[in-house]
This record gives C-alpha cells, structure tokens and sequence, in this order.
C-alpha cells in the first residue's frame, strides 16, 4: 500500500486541540493541589466546565462524531449556484475543507485556496496541499498566503467564490462587510457566492435586513440569507451564542 493511500484528508477541527489540553492541563493540577483549600477545587471546577463542553463540541465537529463542519460544509454548497465551469475561490481555506471538497464536487473547476495562516489556529498552506493529493485534486487545486481584506486578484477574476467562518477572522478590518465588498469585487458578472459566516450576529454585520439592503446598493441584487443554526443537524448545546455556531448563516447569491 502507498503512502498516499494509508493518509487521508484531514479538515482539522473547529475546536483547537491544544485548549482542550491546556484546559485539561489547568483541570488536573488545580484538582491535584484541592487538598490544599477549596479555592484550588473551584477553580479546578471553572476549567473542568469548558473543559467538558468544548470536549464535546470537538466530538460533534469530528468525523467520527456529528461530523457538523462537513454538514455546515454541505449547507454552503446547497447555496452555490454554479455549473462548476471555470474557477473558484475559497477565502480562508484554513485545512482546505471547502476547497478540496469544492474541486472533487466540480470535475471541471480550477479551485484557488487563500488564508492568512495565523498561529491561533492548526491550519497550514502544507495541510491543504497534502489534502488536495490525497483526495486526488492536486492538478487543479492551488494555495497560497494572502489576506481577505485585499485579495491580489483582478476584478472580476473569479467564476465562483464561497468561504466558510473566515471574514469576522479579518483583524484588519473592522467593518465586516468591507470584507463581503472585496470578496465580490473579484466575482464575475453572473458569478454566484456562497459565503457563511456570523451573519446573525447583529454585533459583527448589524441588522439582517440592512446587511441585505448595503449589498443590493454595490449593485448585487440577487442577495439572500439562510440561517445554518436553525437546521436539524445543529445540536442544540451548539447553537449557544458564545459558540460562535449560533450566529451562523450562509449569505449567497449571484452577482
């Protein structure tokens, strides 16, 4: 058996592996030092807490769990409206979960991945690549570094564009939508999108209707939002606020 075959795509999760075990970590000595005083069994409590519920949230993201990224992942593709002639592009590809999934679902498309690759999160240009072999669409497939406030692509560059938990990521933008603005900028006249996001989340994008509304005033007409919390595969303990899941939405549409 080759080597290429014994791997297999890897997504990451939503859910960082090291703060489950720097929580864990904090749980352990603070119940190991309890004997001393009660102060170290509560804070021991307040680590066990998140602990336990992102532990959870880790095993409802997971394949091997709820598999809710590919279920979100599969949300967003039901609201890309393309053919899948010509080329996508993924902002904030993190792992390459949607673009390699995007270059296996489109036979004919040329699939373009970008992100920034920050420390905070387990995500690599390398990771996507491996990805994009393993699953057999590394010939059409491409990544690079770049950030979605600026895209160093044309106008009207792409046929496609979908992106998935990305643009709230944007440090350096305030305005969120600044960031939607430039996503479009780069899609072509009847190019369709698919984006999802915190777009329920009046703090990040304001009110849903006057969200819709600046849209449709960058000549974007045909703009609307589903909400991803609200489906059945969601589970409930997921669609807490502070989750960032419980403000999703899928913002799609053609241009």
């Amino acid at each position: 058996m080759s080597e290429k075959t014994r791997d297999k795509v890897d997504y990451g999760n939503w859910v960082p592996k090291r703060l489950l075990y720097f929580l864990a970590v904090l749980s352990i000595v603070f119940l190991g030092l309890s004997y001393l005083s009660l102060f170290f069994l509560i804070g021991a409590a307040l680590f066990l807490v998140p602990f336990a519920y992102l532990a959870y949230a880790y095993y409802q993201f997971s394949p091997s769990g709820g598999n809710v990224q590919a279920k979100c992942r599969d949300f967003l593709f039901a609201h890309l409206v393309w053919n899948g002639d010509g080329k996508l592009m993924d902002i904030g590809c993190g792992n390459g979960l949607l673009a390699v999934e995007a270059a296996k679902k489109y036979s004919r498309a040329e699939v373009v991945g970008i992100d920034y690759w920050g420390g905070r999160w387990e995500y690599s240009q390398q990771a996507c690549e491996k990805n994009a072999e393993v699953a057999g669409v590394g010939e059409r497939s491409s990544f690079r570094k770049a950030t979605a406030s600026k895209l160093p692509f044309e106008d009207e560059h792409f046929d496609a564009l979908v992106s998935n938990l990305a643009f709230h990521e944007v440090a350096d933008t305030k305005d969120k939508r600044e960031v939607v603005k430039e996503a479009l900028r780069t899609l072509k006249k009847g190019g369709g999108f698919a984006f999802q996001d915190l777009f329920l989340s009046k703090q990040v994008y304001g009110e849903r209707e006057n969200l819709l509304d600046v849209i449709r005033s960058w000549g974007i007409q045909d703009v609307a939002l589903a909400n991803t919390v609200d489906q059945d595969f969601v589970p409930r303990p997921l669609r807490l606020p502070f989750m960032g899941i419980g403000e999703v939405g899928v913002l799609h549409g053609t241009k």
